[in-house]
């Protein structure tokens, strides 16, 4: 669907919300995985300096789990993505449009397509 197109969904009116959303999720995907590593990172230091075994195999295991958190954050776009390209599957042409304005400003809220929407949007 290009911008200035008859068809006006749920999606292409609050385009500036969803774009909003996505640079949220951008952020969210950068910002909190390092914040998370930062944390193990330093849990394990202090232990490490303390010398003591069950502090150091439990800031061990602190870390592998916010290491592992950090990279299922990190593919939540990637998550949404999918979700909304499924649902965008089921619905008829023009609803298919407007979910692939929504796609399009939470996955890549930066990209020219949305902006075009969020400032019609406004």
């Amino acid at each position: 669907m290009t911008p200035g197109t008859e068809f006006d969904g749920f999606c292409v009116n609050t385009a500036n919300i969803w774009q909003v959303v996505g640079y949220i999720l951008l952020v969210v995907k950068i910002v909190i995985p390092i914040l998370l590593i930062v944390w193990g990172m330093l849990d394990l230091g202090k232990a490490v300096v303390a010398a003591k075994d069950d502090e150091i195999k439990k800031a061990t295991k602190s870390l592998a789990m916010r290491a592992i958190s950090a990279v299922l954050i990190f593919f939540i776009p990637t998550i949404v993505n999918v979700v909304l390209g499924v649902v965008s599957n089921f619905s008829e042409s023009g609803a298919q449009d407007d979910w692939q304005v929504c796609r399009t400003c939470i996955t890549n809220p930066g990209d020219g397509e949305c902006d075009t929407y969020a400032q019609d949007a406004w």
